[in-house]
């Protein structure tokens, strides 16, 4: 029995000596393992006579209890002592003053939105909506593209499921003939009727996607509808916003003939910088055009005395332009570390 007596000393001695819960199942195994000293004794009781093997498995079993005692202390130290390395390594200073909630701020987007329609509302303009769910025939066949006109295969787009004629709207030029229309009611009968001046902000949806492209971006349209309305007056607007909104009068515009289905002439609209590394690099903005007579007729009002001009461009584009974003992916992306720097 003076084996087993020294068999604890030294199981004492070697789980004491684990510094961590790995050198202590190292340890147990050389004395509880299935090869371990107090296994092998236990094993050989077989071979001793009854009476001896009755004393002497007693024994055993004494010194196995007392070495799982000693086992089971020392697992509790260690794990006491893990607990408290861990909360002295994320111990708080409750005397320290609080972080506080980040603060958020404007989408770009929004900001570029924002400074649109404050340079229209100081023209007279007013902000016009209308539905992101939108009929066949505000969004195509009121603006002059009935069915089977090759213009539509270049806004491809997501049709509502079971709903033949209601689509995502393709641009904001539907909120065009609502409005023009919700206008000569309320004005029907009337002498004359007051010149219309509005923009249209908001979201649209194609079937396109890459790093200048994504099926649901932001567009803004304008349109300015009264008696002598001229293309001098669309030239005169676009280039007074475009010089105000990049803050720079040496900001060069052409407009360039095109063809939209919903306005005639038409012009596609490009400007150049005079400094900065975009100098002398001309870049589409824009497309333009005075309303074509049908669009005209078809919000309720008489082309045979009225005119009008449109035009219509990419908030997304205008805020790559303004902020040097070079992948409009980034605006959909929801990157802190990119959105933080638009916070004031």
């Amino acid at each position: 029995m003076e084996n087993l007596d020294q068999m604890l000393r030294d199981a004492e001695v070697a789980f004491a000596a684990a510094a961590d819960m790995n050198a202590l199942e190292q340890a147990k195994a050389v004395f509880l393992g299935k090869s371990g000293s107090l296994t092998e004794l236990l094993k050989g009781l077989g071979k001793l006579d009854p009476e001896t093997r009755k004393s002497a498995g007693a024994a055993i079993n004494r010194c196995k209890a007392s070495i799982e005692g000693v086992l089971e202390a020392r697992r509790e130290a260690l794990r006491n002592a893990q607990l408290e390395a861990q909360l002295a390594a994320e111990a708080l200073d409750v005397t320290l003053p609080g972080r506080g909630a980040g603060r958020g701020g404007l989408h770009p987007v929004v900001r570029t939105q924002e400074r649109f329609e404050a340079l229209f509302r100081s023209i007279g303009f007013e902000v016009a909506d209308g539905p992101e769910i939108e009929e066949d025939w505000f969004n195509f066949t009121a603006l002059n593209t009935p069915d089977n006109h090759p213009a539509r295969s270049m806004h491809d787009t997501f049709y509502l499921e079971g709903a033949k004629d209601v689509l995502l709207r393709t641009h904001t030029s539907p909120v065009q003939i609502r409005t023009m229309k919700a206008h000569a009611a309320r004005h029907a009968g009337a002498a004359s009727m007051p010149e219309l001046r509005i923009i249209a902000p908001g979201r649209v949806y194609r079937v396109d996607s890459d790093a200048t492209h994504s099926p649901m971006f932001h567009q803004v349209e304008g349109l300015w509808v009264g008696e002598d309305i001229s293309f001098a007056a669309l030239k005169g607007v676009i280039i007074d916003f475009l010089q105000r909104f990049f803050e720079t009068d040496e900001l060069q515009v052409r407009f360039r003939p095109s063809f939209f289905p919903f306005t005639e002439p038409s012009a596609e609209i490009d400007f150049a910088f005079m400094s900065g590394p975009n100098k002398g690099r001309w870049l589409e903005i824009a497309g333009c055009g005075m309303v074509h007579p049908d669009v005209l007729r078809n919000g309720g009002i008489d082309p045979s005395r009225y005119t009008g001009f449109a035009f219509g461009m990419g908030l997304d584009r205008l805020t790559m332009l303004r902020y040097g974003v070079n992948d409009l992916r980034l605006f959909f992306e929801n990157d802190l570390r990119f959105l933080a720097q638009f916070q004031d």
